[in-house]
């Protein structure tokens, strides 16, 4: 083959690798996490405290959309971490509590969110900060009484959220 057509040839396999880098699909993000302690729904999955299907293998996969409000994250193989009948283990909690996440892959953060039934009673931004394997926040939860308690932690360069519920009667 001649230096000439060699070239060629070579430039015509070099023109074609950008085409292949973007046709090779993009990974999935590795942000995983959900509330360990007080336990929340897919804790005690993972832990046998209640029979709830496949969120037991993976406590740490409940992501969605950012801006829901329900416990499985809109995800439907999760579903019965919606299901408030299902005996979920109520937690004594005081006023002022703290929520430790366990995260099994870290991944920037916007903002984490705690709501009381509904109604946001903190929020902490962490400015797109990587979070450690664990994270805790001292949440003032404003109620008495018996409460569920959504938990959501922002993905700072995402359009998802990672969702925990916890049940509480908070005194």
């Amino acid at each position: 083959m001649s230096f000439k057509r060699r070239l060629l040839t070579l430039a015509a396999g070099a023109a074609m690798v950008p085409a292949a880098l973007v046709a090779i699909p993009a990974g999935t993000a590795s942000a995983h996490g959900y509330v360990s302690s007080p336990a929340s729904r897919q804790a005690q999955c993972a832990q046998n405290t209640v029979s709830c299907g496949s969120i037991k293998w993976e406590p740490q996969s409940v992501e969605g959309p950012k801006g829901l409000m329900s416990c499985n994250g809109g995800v439907g193989r999760f579903a019965d971490l919606n299901d408030d009948s299902k005996g979920w283990k109520v937690h004594s909690l005081g006023r002022t509590t703290t929520f430790r996440w366990t995260l099994t892959a870290r991944h920037r953060t916007s903002t984490w969110e705690y709501f009381v039934d509904g109604a946001k009673v903190a929020s902490f931004n962490d400015g797109g900060a990587q979070p450690g394997a664990t994270v805790t926040h001292s949440v003032n939860l404003q109620q008495s009484g018996r409460h569920k308690i959504l938990a959501r932690w922002n993905v700072y360069d995402t359009a998802n959220a990672f969702y925990a519920c916890i049940d509480a009667n908070i005194s």
